[in-house]
């Protein structure tokens, strides 16, 4: 066990070091990101003028739950971890990894903890810049339990966000250009994943359906916690779906994986 913590804790550390070195790079993109935020305070302003309400919910709810998603995204938020993959297997570079005694998975997945370390750590500039602005319009809920259930939701939905990416990266095993797939994927989690507008928003049925898939719990549902938009019981049943799926997803990349090294021609690398 000892060897094994050893053995990826170097990988973070060189992915760590790694990562440091475009900490401009990640800083570009999260000053940037702060106009986002000014569009969200824009539109939802003018989407509550003509009601102090929307859907149970007031304008500074709605806004705190958008800073939240948008601290989430540096956090948790796979930027680009599927490409990656895709380029060691199209360069022959996960040969290295074929005749060593390393799981793939657990490699990059340290990678993305280092990486994710560092935008999480840059993102606090940004935060510490729009919060003095917009702490009058701010409504966080200092509750106990939703931050106790909050730890472990944050950290399913990295795994879940990481192993998406990684099982995205794997199709390359079958097709040269994994690109659409990605693109038509990120529309979908923009819109399920709540980063559009809330998903409390939606309709009934709709909601109902998009509670039971994946990128409802990337990111809405651990700012849906923060934010107060879901009671303790709802929480608690979210914990558990989102359990599941992080198992069902480490089992696709696990068949991913052994299926894929069956097409795969070792060259390169």
């Amino acid at each position: 066990m000892r060897a094994t913590l050893n053995k990826y804790g170097h990988a973070f550390l060189l992915g760590l070091q790694s990562n440091l070195i475009y900490r401009w790079t990640f800083g570009v993109r999260s000053a940037f990101s702060l106009c986002n935020l000014a569009v969200v305070f824009i539109l939802w302003g003018a989407a509550f003028a003509g009601s102090p309400t929307i859907n149970g919910f007031t304008f500074h709810e709605t806004l705190t739950y958008f800073v939240v998603l948008f601290a989430l995204q540096f956090l948790v938020g796979a930027f680009n971890e599927d490409y990656q993959v895709s380029e060691e297997i199209r360069n022959g570079l996960i040969n290295q990894f074929l005749l060593k005694p390393i799981n793939y998975y657990a490699y990059r997945l340290s990678i993305f903890a280092s990486a994710r370390v560092v935008s999480g750590a840059i993102v606090l500039i940004p935060l510490a810049i729009a919060i003095p602005v917009l702490r009058h319009s701010l409504t966080l809920h200092f509750v106990p339990w939703r931050w106790l259930l909050a730890i472990p939701a944050t950290a399913m939905a990295g795994a879940i966000q990481f192993t998406l990416a990684y099982c995205f990266g794997l199709l390359t095993f079958w097709f040269l250009e994994i690109q659409g797939f990605v693109i038509l994927s990120m529309a979908v989690e923009t819109i399920l994943g709540g980063q559009m507008f809330p998903l409390d928003l939606l309709p009934h049925r709709l909601y109902q359906v998009a509670e039971v898939l994946p990128f409802y719990y990337q990111m809405y549902f651990p700012a849906a916690i923060l934010t107060g938009r879901i009671d303790h019981l709802g929480a608690l049943r979210g914990l558990l779906i989102q359990a599941v799926w992080v198992g069902l997803l480490l089992s696709l990349g696990y068949l991913l994986w052994r299926r894929g090294l069956r097409r795969y021609t070792a060259v390169g690398g």
